[in-house]
């Protein structure tokens, strides 16, 4: 077995700092390809990448009695593989590379030389003649010219110039045959090559690489130039397209004519129907919610609508409803979307798609990184060329604003052109009514007539009016109604002037309000997301700066009331517009659900036991939702609010406990304090928020109960913006938890892992009090006592531990008790 090297040369210079992003492809590829050669026992042992000239050093094994033969042959075959497959891939993605034999030993150096097209090839040993060498290089490339060796002093190596036709081939010959030893009758001759630079070749670029303090501050702010004078107007536009849907194609006239006359006569499905909110006094507090958005959108904003209320309740149902309505230009952005992001990279992706902001080039972060990284070994310190995250998204959403000040202007310049046409439509209607009064009465008079009747001079000219004979009442009449305008009271001109005025200035607010676009910023404080306070910062600050500056009304639409504690800091000087939606009460949702079920085509009327059935469901969207779903799929009422009832318990159970010990563990809270919750919630429709957070298990710790409030467990209400209540997530959870309670098994296995843990408690203060009893009764035969009716204090201290002892055995003892009964109801596995 013989070890053994192949040299692949990729192409050196710029294209060789592109190949390192796709290196550990490029070596993977390579490796597939080169392996399946299986010549003479090819084995590969290692590739070695030489960055510095670009290219890979295979290392590999091979048996064979003719060394040289078995190596040409290996050659030809690792060749014809590459060929039928078009080459070796490179760092272009294409196959262009190429094999050659190391026949040397290869001088892997970092040191700065650099390829060029001259390579200086120094004799250790007697001349090699200028045949052999064109024979020895000659494989490697085209060659242009060979110098012969000239006289050098004593001790010094002769050496000859071989000047390549490209750089690519220099690079080959210096990788393959450095260290190759040649022989003839003369002797032993081993072979040394270097680059040989050119006279005055690269000087400008030499220059740039050896003064980079001015050098790349200025290469920096091009850069800076480039970005602001050519790519933000372009993104500026492709966001303003994106509102005004100049890329939608359903928007162009064209598409709407062929889906209207041809593809909807033709299409066998029916359109879906919309999925509306309930409408009139069916539901009132939906019908409050929506006149309090209503009256923010007609007006000009000066803070940010928060809409908040439990999952499920409808909010963006509502939102998308009104918008619809009102026709007006809105901007989406959802935060949900924004939270699945695992990288900087994607996230800001991910809002450049929501916003229209293009073009886009994510992947030059990793680029700015080590440009940072290379700038700080050059002049000491980073060129600042990579942006942080936050500054990613401040630079998105400015852009974005700087759009929607534009569509703003653009929708109110359409709307001023149409409302200057209509005005011009009006006052044509109205001077051609009075043509025709005038012709009606007779005094109206085409002058162009005259041409043809030859009147005098006018015959002539065809111009002029001339009253028509007879025409002097009409006349009259004329000017006394010219007379009667004149001789109205100056105070009647200025009031329908001033009436006129009016009108027209509320037209302008009414334009000027109608033509602002919205956004709307939904599932905002998702959870989940990696990068959420930065996101939700610079979401709240460019919120708040386009409310205050008019450039659009902005609807964020949040889960959680406390969510809004970012928007308030965004706004310090004014107050948000906060619009709340609850549950419906029980009469609202039987009503919703008769009128839902009527317009499906339902019309029987809904027996006691189905009212109550949908009562334990309670006023929440989502869940009514649900229910008429599965009820115009054949299903009865209480079948559906049993499968209701019982996906929540399967949902609950994996949400609330985990599915095993190892996913309880990930938990942001403990398996007993949950079911603390739970059983204490089944028993009471409401729990005082301080009882449950002072008791155990929770003993003060008011982060498992905020974040069981995120997760929809449980929803905590306020009072003078304090926590007072707990109640269930969802009003259908109150039987949810009663199922999960009185399952014998389940209730046995929490009350045993609750009661270990209050037990191990007592327990620890037993042993706190015993420690102190024994340091007590060292501390009272040195204490004395003055007075003969005055209590010692280590009397009071161990007759107070003493009790407290007592207490926790006597707890102990009772939970142990507890225990044993529970784990009988185990041992029946009911």
């Amino acid at each position: 077995m013989v070890v053994h090297r192949l040299c692949i040369p990729y192409s050196p210079g710029l294209r060789h700092y592109i190949g390192i992003l796709r290196e550990e492809n490029l070596l993977e590829r390579l490796h597939e390809r080169l392996e399946t050669v299986k010549t003479h026992d090819f084995h590969i042992h290692e590739l070695q990448p030489y960055q510095k000239d670009g290219g890979v050093f295979v290392r590999f094994t091979y048996t064979g009695r003719d060394h040289q033969t078995a190596l040409e042959t290996l050659q030809t075959d690792l060749q014809l593989e590459a060929t039928k497959h078009g080459g070796l891939p490179s760092w272009s993605g294409l196959n262009h590379c190429n094999i050659w034999l190391v026949k040397g030993e290869p001088f892997l150096e970092d040191m700065y030389r650099y390829p060029s097209g001259i390579v200086h090839v120094s004799f250790q040993g007697p001349d090699v003649p200028e045949e052999a060498l064109y024979s020895l290089f000659r494989s490697c490339g085209r060659i242009q010219n060979i110098t012969s060796p000239t006289p050098v002093p004593a001790g010094t190596p002769r050496s000859s110039d071989i000047l390549f036709h490209r750089v690519r081939s220099a690079t080959i010959a210096r990788n393959t045959i450095h260290g190759y030893t040649f022989s003839d009758g003369d002797g032993i001759t081993r072979l040394k090559t270097v680059y040989q630079r050119p006279i005055q070749a690269h000087a400008i670029r030499d220059w740039l690489t050896s003064h980079p303090r001015i050098v790349l501050p200025i290469i920096f702010f091009l850069l800076g130039t480039l970005t602001y004078t050519i790519f933000d107007p372009i993104r500026v536009l492709s966001v303003e397209g994106k509102m005004l849907n100049w890329f939608d194609y359903r928007e162009y006239k064209l598409y709407k004519w062929l889906r209207a006359n041809a593809l909807d006569r033709f299409s066998l499905t029916s359109l879906a129907r919309e999925d509306v909110s309930p409408q009139g006094d069916i539901w009132k507090e939906r019908k409050d919610a929506e006149s309090a958005v209503r009256s923010y959108l007609s007006d000009l904003p000066s803070t940010v609508a928060f809409v908040h209320g439990p999952q499920g309740s409808g909010k963006s149902r509502m939102v998308e409803a009104i918008i619809r309505d009102t026709g007006r230009k809105t901007l989406v952005i959802d935060c949900a979307e924004l939270n699945r992001a695992t990288s900087d990279m994607r996230l800001v992706s991910a809002l450049a798609q929501q916003t229209g902001y293009r073009p886009i080039f994510a992947f030059l972060n990793s680029v700015n990184n080590m440009v940072d990284i290379a700038t700080v070994g050059l002049i000491g310190q980073k060129a600042g060329f990579k942006s942080s995250l936050e500054d990613q998204l401040k630079q998105i959403l400015e852009v974005t604003g700087t759009a929607l000040k534009k569509v703003n202007h653009s929708l109110r310049t359409s709307a001023q052109r149409a409302v200057k046409a209509t005005q011009e439509a009006e006052a044509r209607q109205a001077e051609e009514a009075r043509t025709r009064a005038r012709i009606r009465a007779g005094t109206w008079h085409d002058p162009r007539l005259d041409c043809i009747a030859g009147n005098g001079i006018i015959s002539e000219l065809g111009v002029g009016d001339e009253l028509l004979e007879g025409d002097n009442g009409g006349l009259a009449g004329f000017n006394v109604i010219e007379e009667d305008v004149v001789n109205l009271s100056d105070g009647g001109e200025k009031t329908s002037e001033e009436l006129a005025r009016q009108q027209h200035r509320h037209a302008e607010d009414v334009q000027v309000v109608r033509t602002l676009p919205i956004v709307v910023i939904k599932n905002y404080a998702a959870r989940g997301g990696v990068y959420k306070e930065e996101l939700l910062g610079v979401l709240a600050h460019w919120a708040a700066s386009l409310a205050v500056n008019e450039v659009a009304h902005v609807i964020v639409v949040s889960d959680n009331r406390e969510d809004a504690k970012l928007l308030a800091r965004a706004l310090p000087s004014k107050p948000l517009n906060s619009i709340a939606l609850h549950d419906a009460d029980a009469p609202t949702a039987l009503s919703f659900v008769r009128r839902r079920l009527y317009d499906a085509g339902i019309t029987s009327d809904l027996t006691p036991a189905q009212k109550k059935a949908i009562e334990h469901l309670g006023g929440r969207t989502s869940d009514l939702e649900r229910l008429i779903h599965k009820v115009c799929s054949n299903q009865g009422i209480e079948e559906a609010v049993e499968d209701i009832i019982a996906d929540g318990v399967g949902e609950l159970r994996k949400k609330a406990f985990g599915e095993d010990i190892d996913d309880a563990k990930s938990l942001p809270w403990s398996r007993e304090q949950a079911w603390t919750v739970l059983k204490q919630l089944t028993r009471r429709a409401e729990l005082p928020y301080y009882e449950v957070l002072l008791d155990v298990p929770f003993k003060g710790d008011e982060l498992p109960l905020r974040v069981m409030e995120h997760a929809e467990i449980i929803s905590i209400s306020t009072r003078h913006g304090r926590p007072s209540t707990i109640r269930p997530g969802k009003p259908v959870f109150k039987y949810v938890f009663e199922r999960l309670v009185n399952d014998p098994v389940f209730q046995a296995t929490q009350d045993i892992a609750l009661n270990d843990k209050v037990i191990s408690s007592a327990e620890s203060t037993v042993r706190t009090c015993e420690s102190e009893l024994s340091t007590l009764q060292d501390l009272s035969k040195t204490e004395r006592s003055f007075w003969w009716f005055r209590r010692r204090a280590t009397s009071e201290r161990r007759e107070y531990l003493l009790k407290k002892m007592r207490s926790a055995q006597t707890k102990i003892q009772t939970l142990e008790k507890r225990n044993a009964e529970l784990k009988r109801v185990l041992a029946k596995g009911v």
